[in-house]
């Protein structure tokens, strides 16, 4: 049996990379409808197409609250709830310390922080007693990183707030969790890998224990574990999907 069978699914920032593996893992799982949202429609309306008839795209921006009202409201209207929510959306752009600019900082945490509280606070009304809030951290908020710092800080932030909401959200039964990719082949990721290794994509494989990047499916599979039963006894955890970059 399919293990999302009949839920319906929120995955933010889902038109490439890790989001959208998530989105295709969780049709396939048999979700009754799966949301995308994305800040430009030809990738929004190309993931749509390549998830299938149970995706629902919603062009916006999680850092900005008039976007999340309009899709939340969408949700309401056509489904009436949220069984998982996935926050995911987030950017990252390479600066060292000297190099940051407030406009860097104010990106960085409008979307991977402040988007993410917001994206999460807006769907509680439409999640069911017993539903999954995933959370998408990185790796980088464990290593040092150079030229990472902002990057890094949000995604530290969004580790607490799984602990805090799995706590306040416990009366509920609703499991808050944290999922922490390592290195991941995705546009994102290779072109901030690039940016950070003079233009050459590095494929880092020498530094993670199991010798290779991960792949977006990977992380995925994770994500349909928290989504699903078989994770009903786990929340306020940190599941590293990192090849033991982090742990070996």
């Amino acid at each position: 049996m399919a293990q999302l069978s009949g839920k319906v699914a929120l995955v933010t920032g889902g038109t490439t990379g890790i989001g959208l593996a998530v989105a295709r893992r969780f049709a396939e799982e048999g979700a009754a409808a799966v949301y995308i949202t994305g800040r430009r429609k030809p990738e929004l309306d190309a993931a749509v197409e390549a998830v299938g008839e149970r995706a629902i795209g919603v062009r916006g921006d999680v850092s900005d609250l008039a976007d999340l009202d309009r899709l939340f409201a969408t949700v309401e209207e056509r489904s009436g709830r949220l069984d998982v929510v996935v926050a995911n959306a987030g950017t990252g752009e390479f600066a060292r310390l000297g190099e940051i600019t407030e406009a860097h900082f104010d990106q960085t945490f409008d979307i991977n922080a402040k988007g993410l509280v917001f994206t999460v606070q807006k769907a509680l009304p439409l999640v069911p007693d017993g539903g999954s809030v995933i959370l998408l951290s990185s790796s980088a908020a464990l290593r040092a990183a150079p030229g990472l710092s902002m990057y890094a800080g949000t995604k530290a932030a969004i580790r607490s707030f799984a602990r805090t909401w799995a706590a306040e959200l416990a009366d509920r039964s609703i499991r808050v969790n944290a999922i922490t990719p390592g290195p991941v082949t995705s546009p994102g990721g290779d072109g901030l890998r690039a940016t950070m290794t003079g233009g050459t994509p590095q494929p880092q494989g020498p530094a993670i224990p199991l010798g290779r990047v991960g792949r977006p499916e990977e992380v995925a599979a994770t994500a349909l574990y928290l989504a699903s039963d078989q994770s009903s006894f786990t929340t306020g955890a940190e599941l590293f999907v990192d090849g033991g970059i982090t742990q070996v």
